[in-house]
C-alpha cells in the first residue's frame, strides 16, 4: 500500500468537525474543480474525476469523534480507502486524512502526484469551510 497523507488544525470542536466528515454530502465541499457528476447521501458518495474514472465510495466504519473510514462502494480502478482522523490538541481539532492506495509501479508514477494533491486539497477546503 502507498500512503498519502494531510493534516490541519481547526479552531472547531472534535465534535463539530466529526459532524461536518461523517456525512458524505458535505464532502463535496472538500472536491477540486476536476470532479463532477457528484451525487450522495450520508453514506455513499458517487462521482466522475475529469479525465480518469467514475467512483462510488462508501463510509466503512464511525468510530465517533475519532474516525471516519471510506472505501469503494463497487469495483474502482485502484484498490484505496480513506480514513479522516481526529484528535484534540490544545482545545483544537487536528484532522487528518490518510488515503492508502495499491499501486502497482506504472500507477504509482501516475496517480501518486493527484493522490497526494487530493489529500492536501481535502485538508485545506476543510481548513476553509470550518477553520
Amino acid at each position: 500500500m502507498t500512503i498519502f497523507e494531510s493534516k490541519t488544525t481547526l479552531s472547531k470542536s472534535v465534535a463539530e468537525v466529526y459532524q461536518f466528515l461523517e456525512d458524505l454530502n458535505n464532502h463535496q465541499l472538500l472536491m477540486p474543480e476536476n470532479i463532477y457528476n457528484w451525487s450522495s447521501t450520508r453514506d455513499e458518495a458517487r462521482f466522475t474525476i475529469q479525465n480518469m474514472a467514475k467512483l462510488a465510495l462508501k463510509v466503512e466504519e464511525r468510530i465517533v469523534n475519532e474516525r471516519i473510514t471510506i472505501t469503494p462502494a463497487e469495483e474502482a480502478p485502484i484498490v484505496l480507502n480513506l480514513v479522516w482522523s481526529l484528535s484534540e490538541i490544545d482545545h483544537q481539532t487536528q484532522a487528518t486524512l490518510t488515503i492508502s492506495a495499491e499501486l502497482n509501479m506504472m500507477m504509482k508514477m501516475l496517480a501518486s502526484g493527484p493522490l497526494q494533491k487530493l489529500a492536501d486539497f481535502q485538508t485545506q477546503a476543510l481548513q476553509n469551510k470550518l477553520g
